[in-house]
């Protein structure tokens, strides 16, 4: 991708420019963004889609004041009449599923992956919508099919509605009103309000997220998984204490227990490397929803491609994909890093790969992580 080349998916600016004037910091309304834009799938495969156990799935219904909300695997008989106004049905990581929303997610690969995390898409009934609220992540709302007016703003007041089952805010107070077309998009920074609803009929829209590691979440993740990449040595350090002297406060936590604690995390801290690799495992993850079909017989001389459930990244010293890590160098690296760039490599470059790395790549394939480019 070339970061410096304007684009009309950014309304004529570079993503080179975007990130630097509007990520985290503003809003931007592109119109016709992406012009003759037409839905991934079609409504009779999204209902479809929503009854599965693979697929993360919702559907809000408004009445009055009143909301409800359900989560999948949503059979079509928990669904209302098409004709019913004001619902409307979610479905997570279309992105894993359907080829035509990974395509489109894929236009946002400016943003690093170990940010992005994937497209959902939202159909509503004529005045269906999910309510005033804010997200704390960045989205990309990109209009495929009908049109739906957006009420957005900043929040000065964070307190919610009660005794609903979603996090609406009961006193949004927008800013801007703009009816979005199909091709138009809008893009909206992390806690900035918005309310959508459909408007003229039902509409379907597409929002490309991104992932926010939380400190405290992100440093219990990092301690849990750093002893499973320690050496076996530094592992088996066991707590001795052959000068303990009887003590007549059992209760109390010996000093010398607590310098053990203390050395024990510093020197699973102190290797910047295996904090890198234990970082990268964990951003590599995918959810525990996604699953791979196996393939034994895959053949991997022809070149592959990286499945679009596949999570992939890298960094000086390793190749991380889907929370596993491995040390590369050379020309081997080179070749992964494109693989996570670019989502494919070529007869070509398979060829390249060295043995062990080509045995790699075959395994991957086996996995189903990748798959073999077809001829």
């Amino acid at each position: 991708m070339q970061i410096d080349q304007a684009t009309t998916l950014l309304g004529g600016i570079s993503p080179a420019t975007f990130m630097r004037r509007y990520w985290q910091k503003k809003p931007l309304l592109v119109r016709q963004a992406l012009p003759g834009i037409t839905p991934p799938i079609t409504r009779a495969d999204m209902f479809a889609l929503a009854q599965q156990e693979d697929v993360e799935s919702r559907v809000i219904v408004a009445k009055g004041d009143a909301w409800k909300l359900r989560h999948g695997p949503l059979p079509r008989q928990a669904l209302p009449a098409v004709k019913q106004p004001r619902w409307t049905l979610l479905v997570q990581g279309l992105d894993h599923h359907v080829p035509a929303a990974h395509e489109l997610l894929s236009r946002f690969r400016f943003v690093p992956q170990a940010r992005l995390d994937d497209l959902m898409i939202s159909w509503a009934s004529e005045g269906g919508g999910v309510g005033a609220h804010m997200d704390n992540y960045d989205v990309f709302l990109i209009q495929v099919q009908g049109k739906r007016r957006w009420r957005i703003g900043p929040v000065q007041d964070e307190s919610l509605v009660p005794g609903v089952p979603l996090k609406l805010l009961a006193n949004f107070q927008p800013t801007e009103d703009v009816v979005l077309e199909p091709g138009d998009m809008l893009y909206l920074p992390p806690r900035w309000g918005h309310d959508g609803t459909a408007v003229d009929g039902e509409c379907m829209t597409c929002s490309a997220g991104f992932r926010v590691p939380c400190e405290d979440d992100l440093a219990r993740e990092l301690l849990q998984r750093l002893p499973e990449l320690m050496d076996e040595e530094e592992k088996g350090r066991l707590y001795r204490d052959p000068k303990q002297p009887a003590t007549a406060t059992p209760g109390e936590i010996p000093q010398a227990l607590s310098d053990f604690a203390r050395r024990a995390l510093e020197r699973a801290l102190r290797d910047p490397a295996l904090l890198q690799a234990a970082l990268g495992e964990i951003l590599s993850e995918p959810k525990p929803i996604v699953w791979f079909e196996q393939n034994e017989d895959a053949d991997v001389a022809g070149g592959v491609a990286l499945h679009r459930r596949s999570r992939m990244m890298y960094d000086e010293k390793f190749v991380f994909i889907n929370g596993e890590s491995f040390r590369a160098g050379g020309r081997d690296a080179r070749l992964m890093r494109r693989l996570a760039d670019e989502g494919r490599l070529s007869a070509r470059d398979v060829a390249a790969l060295s043995e062990d790395a080509h045995e790699l790549l075959r395994d991957w394939a086996c996995a189903g992580w990748v798959q073999p480019l077809e001829a």
